[in-house]
């Protein structure tokens, strides 16, 4: 006979295995999916044409000979004509420093710092390898 007082046990597998099939389709088809949605666009003025900043390379040797644009200048003047090489340069224009390993720290410093205070913030230095 069957027992009133007994309760029912819950099967649920069915549920779970419907739950993971759901789970495997959405993980499927979600990659798939694209959004897209339609934007205006400003149409830019073609009779502006855009100037390309031209980069400044500096390159120390180790001679302390420093090299901007494949001109040479002297280490010990290097400041002051720099300022010179500048006068007319887009305080925008990115340089670029190069020096040698067997310089000392100090060498490179003072060839960064002349460039900051000359203006130009767009400062990098280079290094190989």
């Amino acid at each position: 006979m069957y027992d009133y007082n007994q309760k029912p046990d819950l099967n649920i597998t069915p549920l779970v295995d419907i739950m993971l099939v759901l789970l495997a389709i959405l993980m499927v088809t979600a990659p798939v999916i694209e959004f897209e949605e339609p934007i205006n666009l400003p149409q830019g003025s073609r009779s502006k044409q855009v100037q390309e900043l031209k980069k400044i390379d500096i390159l120390v040797t180790k001679d302390k000979v420093v090299m901007i644009n494949k001109q040479k200048y002297s280490f010990d003047n290097f400041a002051d004509n720099f300022v010179l090489f500048a006068k007319e340069k887009d305080r925008k224009t990115p340089i670029h420093i190069r020096a040698e390993k067997s310089l000392i720290y100090d060498d490179i410093i003072y060839v960064l710092k002349s460039v900051k205070e000359a203006g130009f913030f767009k400062v990098s230095l280079i290094t190989d390898g």
